[in-house]
């Protein structure tokens, strides 16, 4: 199952697609809640949210669907990530179709949320994803 996803800190990992049938492994792995940051519809064959939604309520886990696409980052959907972190509790599983969406919508929630800048890029990068070019970004949410 760790194959699955890469740990971020100990309150939420980031993950590649999964599929409804990976719920219970997650579950069993100590995940709480699961945070869909990909957009219905991205590619062939993906599970629609309300596939993966059903699929973890069917072992008890929180499911919110915080959808990011091609669009620009705003303010309200870093909000939305913020609000779903919290509600879907700790820890939380992120994907994404790769996962770097999803841990870069982390750092950010994180950010606003005041914590450290070097420390969220640390943590990415020791998960395997690159967020240098979002330093100054996350630290500037970070100050406020």
């Amino acid at each position: 199952m760790t194959d699955l996803y890469r740990p971020l800190d100990d309150r939420a990992a980031a993950a590649p697609q999964i599929l409804p049938a990976d719920m219970a492994a997650i579950r069993d792995a100590g995940f709480v809640g699961i945070v869909n940051n990909r957009p219905d519809g991205e590619e062939s064959g993906q599970p629609a949210h309300a596939e993966i939604a059903a699929a973890a309520a069917a072992v008890g886990l929180a499911c919110i669907h915080v959808p990011l696409g091609r669009e620009p980052l705003t303010d309200a959907l870093i909000a939305k990530m913020r609000a779903a972190l919290d509600e879907v509790g700790q820890p939380a599983f992120l994907f994404c179709r790769s996962g770097t969406r999803s841990t870069t919508l982390w750092a950010l929630a994180e950010a606003d949320a005041g914590r450290d800048a070097d420390e969220l890029v640390r943590l990415a990068g020791a998960a395997g994803y690159d967020l240098a070019p979002l330093r100054d970004t996350l630290a500037a949410r970070a100050a406020g």
